[in-house]
């Protein structure tokens, strides 16, 4: 029988009443949020209740097990962190409107990744890699419930991997100052402290990121059942595919449509429900 969480620790009578309606079953308090086991529903009219409700529910996916869950992993940009680094950048060299546009259009999946990045970095040649602290220092900000969601991961030992399509230069800080295990990014060429407008090796595009996924597991001696796979762009598709769990984080509208999940009104401590 399926089983839907509802990401919230307290309900209305008028939601209370609605999604006992919807799922023909009366939701349960399980810790911060609610869970309700009933018969099967069409993704329209879960969709439909959410919307109704202003609220996140989502229907685990057949197969997953929550007690087996081994690893986390991430995107960066958007997902973790509230800003797309290479635009914040990009103002420090003055063409933001013009990354900015190309990185969207990226993220929607109207462009090819590795293609648009390249085009994106070009734009930044010259630019001081000093530029590249004060965008950490002043405008890279956590998303709400980051650091509630890796404590509650530590808690439990389960692993956290951060996979970019961004850069190495902000992946590397956030993992030491959240405790990571694991990360990949893009490393940005530079040369007498100013950026060389190219990115070394291969660029950490969708594939990249879902062979990074099973890469772990292999390491970690897990089947990528036991992963929660987490994104927001259309480049983190491929990865919340080969996942057991996919969410979709306050994502583009056909990354949320083929995820396995969606958080929408809640922070990323949401994620814990998965868990429980």
């Amino acid at each position: 029988m399926p089983v839907t969480i509802i990401h919230s620790d307290t309900l209305s009578a008028e939601q209370h009443q609605h999604i006992s309606q919807a799922l023909g079953n009366t939701p349960q308090v399980c810790g911060a949020h609610f869970r309700v086991e009933h018969a099967p529903i069409s993704e329209d009219a879960l969709q439909a209740l959410r919307a109704s409700c202003a609220l996140d529910i989502n229907t685990l996916p057949e197969g997953f097990n929550p007690q087996e869950v081994r690893l986390l992993i991430s995107d960066m940009d958007s997902t973790l962190i509230s800003i797309e680094c290479v635009d914040e950048i990009a103002d420090f060299m003055g063409v933001k409107p013009e990354v900015a546009a190309i990185t969207e259009a990226a993220m929607r999946g109207e462009l090819d990744f590795a293609a648009s990045l390249q085009n994106r970095v070009s734009l930044l040649t010259g630019l001081d890699v000093s530029a590249l602290q004060r965008v950490y220092d002043e405008r890279l900000t956590l998303n709400p419930g980051a650091e509630l969601l890796m404590s509650g991961l530590k808690q439990q030992h389960i692993k956290c991997a951060l996979v970019s399509g961004g850069f190495s230069y902000f992946t590397d800080r956030l993992k030491s100052r959240l405790n990571l295990d694991f990360t990949l990014a893009n490393v940005l060429a530079e040369a007498d402290n100013k950026l060389l407008g190219r990115v070394d090796g291969a660029i950490v595009d969708a594939e990249v990121k879902a062979t990074y996924l099973q890469q772990l597991c292999e390491k970690l001696e897990i089947s990528p059942q036991q992963v929660i796979a987490m994104g927001d762009g259309a480049n983190d598709l491929k990865m919340l595919g080969v996942a057991g769990l996919g969410v979709a984080y306050h994502a583009k509208p056909a990354v949320s449509a083929q995820a396995d999940v969606a958080i929408q009104y809640r922070g990323l401590d949401a994620v814990l429900d998965f868990l429980v």
